[in-house]
């Protein structure tokens, strides 16, 4: 009797007047109230639990198959959730069939404006115009003699000396193997009036020396000697004799070369005129490798030029001086 006083917080037995078999409710309801009492507390919970369990599940779908099979697995589950999820991760959907794409943006010469095009064109077009004019003229300079080198020999020329001046002694059957040493010697008179004559400078040994240890030599030090005492060997004959212009041209060039470098060494001393030149080669043979078995002369060979008078390229320094000085003077 007094486990079922109205006062006790007790829960009521199956007997009670809240049990089955009660008064105030049916069997039924009393099942169902019990079910559901104890789980109202995670209601909102058990709500998302149950709407989850209604959406299909959505395919995680790699980034190489494509953003549209994606967009299609997200439409195919039908849920707004995994289509916002979708969008979110980056998938858009493709466009509706029909609808126009933008235009990829140009490049190149292609997004320049049609004035500038033009512009383009004609420029390549004069680069390649020239290019193979230089190939042609290159050509015409290296091949065999015939009919277009008879008659335009001098424009072939014209082109390519000296800057594309092109030989075929590095791949000749026997390459230059000798060493050449270019000598000057001077003819001066002297402040007194006399005249002496100096002794040997080694032109060759100077460059030599100037270019050893030099990372950035000058082409003046490298060449100009030696392209010029080349010059004078195929212009002149086995006498010494110059063969057409360019022979007599090649003497000139020495002669200036002579008087530059005699001065740049002042042989002709304080007061002194450089009135005669006079150049020699030595040539020595390189001694070839121990395992080649050629034999080859160590003998040292001499050629030695007749005297030049430079009196012509003296005149014109001595009245360039004169007119210095007298402008200085006249200035003072």
């Amino acid at each position: 009797m007094d486990a079922y006083d109205k006062g006790s917080d007790a829960r009521r037995g199956q007997d009670g007047p809240g049990g089955p078999g009660g008064p105030d409710r049916p069997d039924g309801e009393a099942d169902a109230a019990e079910t559901t009492a104890p789980e109202a507390d995670g209601a909102p919970e058990a709500a998302g639990a149950r709407e989850a369990a209604d959406v299909p599940e959505v395919a995680v779908v790699p980034e190489a198959a494509g953003t549209a099979e994606v967009a299609g697995a997200t439409e195919a589950a039908g849920a707004p959730e995994a289509i916002g999820a979708a969008e979110a991760a980056g998938a858009v959907r493709p466009a509706p069939p029909g609808t126009a794409q933008p235009a990829a943006p140009r490049t190149g010469v292609a997004a320049l404006s049609p004035r500038y095009q033009v512009g383009a064109v004609v420029a390549l077009a004069v680069v390649a115009v020239a290019v193979c004019a230089h190939i042609g003229m290159v050509f015409l300079h290296l091949a065999p003699s015939n009919t277009l080198t008879k008659q335009h020999g001098d424009v072939v020329d014209e082109w390519v000396f000296p800057e594309f001046e092109q030989n075929w002694k590095l791949f000749a059957p026997n390459p230059l193997q000798q060493n050449v040493a270019v000598q000057v010697r001077a003819e001066v008179s002297t402040a007194d009036g006399e005249i002496r004559t100096t002794g040997w400078y080694d032109l060759s040994a100077e460059d030599g020396r100037a270019i050893d240890g030099n990372p950035l030599p000058s082409h003046t030090q490298q060449n100009e000697l030696r392209r010029a005492w080349d010059f004078f060997v195929a212009s002149h004959d086995s006498d010494d004799r110059p063969v057409g212009l360019r022979g007599t041209l090649s003497e000139t060039y020495l002669r200036r070369i002579a008087l530059l470098r005699l001065d740049r060494d002042g042989a002709a001393g304080p007061g002194g005129v450089v009135e005669r030149v006079q150049y020699r080669s030595r040539t020595t043979n390189v001694e070839p490798p121990p395992w080649s078995g050629e034999k080859v002369s160590d003998r040292p060979t001499v050629r030695e030029l007749p005297w030049w008078s430079v009196s012509a390229e003296t005149r014109g320094a001595k009245s360039g001086q004169a007119g210095q000085a007298a402008r200085e003077g006249g200035a003072a």
